[in-house]
């Protein structure tokens, strides 16, 4: 018998395997990241693509060597007005939503002229922009500000207009006025719908800079790869896409991680892991 226990003991000592410890949940993007490019360069050595057509991602790589001072630089200017716009919208967006959702009149009247400016093309308004500001960083903090304010405040407005009305009746009972279930009860039920809505709206503000880049800007990876694709020289636009992911992977997992710490509580235990 204690043969038997000693061996029971050892056996859950030891180490587990090591395919068994690594996690592979977080190591998936990575390893699905390295998929997509060596299948990438696998297909561009197969079918002969010309690097003015479709670039290897070696040869993207180093491309982003050769220019990596010119791109640096742009990239920060299009980071700073992507930036800048989506905290714009943040503000805005809380404060109109939190409007929005606060009355059903205004909901009414309001939510249909916001459909409305939201369909119409941003680009649209970018030399609109230029008319009112001239070429630069404006126009495109600006286009960033308006396509990522949208969804701001739809997901506010919407965390708001679905209080259950079962909820506004007890509190009502109880001697709450509106702007007592506003705060305590509508705002905090809305946080989850607000920093959701974060990881589409930062999204967005990216293609709203680089859209006013490319028409209206001297500087910023837009107008990069705009004077890049004028040259003929693809792969400096495919660098420029890809500083153009970087910075968006990393602003959304910013966002994504705002939103476990402010509203963890809000989410399923299962989704957590």
């Amino acid at each position: 018998m204690s043969t038997v226990a000693e061996n029971t003991a050892v056996s859950a000592a030891s180490p587990k395997p090591l395919m068994a410890r690594i996690n592979w949940v977080k190591l998936a993007p990575w390893l699905y990241t390295i998929a997509l490019f060596a299948l990438w360069e696998l297909l561009v050595i197969v079918l002969e693509t010309p690097p003015t057509v479709l670039p290897a991602p070696s040869r993207v790589f180093q491309t982003v060597a050769q220019y990596w001072s010119p791109i640096w630089k742009n990239s920060l200017q299009t980071l700073y007005t992507t930036t800048l716009g989506f905290a714009i919208a943040v503000a805005a967006g809380l404060a109109l939503g939190i409007l929005v959702g606060w009355s059903k009149a205004i909901y009414a009247g309001l939510y249909p002229l916001m459909v409305g400016f939201n369909a119409i093309p941003k680009v649209a308004l970018v030399p609109i922009l230029v008319i009112w500001y001239g070429i630069g960083t404006i126009p495109a903090v600006l286009t960033a500000f308006l396509i990522s304010f949208f969804p701001i405040v739809v997901n506010v407005a919407t965390g708001l207009a679905t209080i259950e009305p079962e909820t506004e009746d007890v509190l009502r009972a109880l001697g709450a006025k509106k702007l007592d279930i506003l705060l305590k009860v509508g705002i905090p039920r809305s946080m989850p719908y607000f920093f959701g809505s974060l990881k589409v709206a930062i999204t967005l503000a990216f293609v709203g800079s680089v859209v006013s880049e490319t028409v209206a800007s001297n500087y910023g990876l837009g107008n990069m790869m705009s004077s890049a694709q004028s040259q003929f020289n693809v792969p400096l636009v495919f660098a420029g896409l890809l500083a153009l992911a970087v910075e968006g992977i990393a602003m959304y997992a910013l966002m994504a991680w705002i939103e476990r710490r402010m509203t963890g509580w809000a989410h399923r235990s299962s989704m957590s892991h």
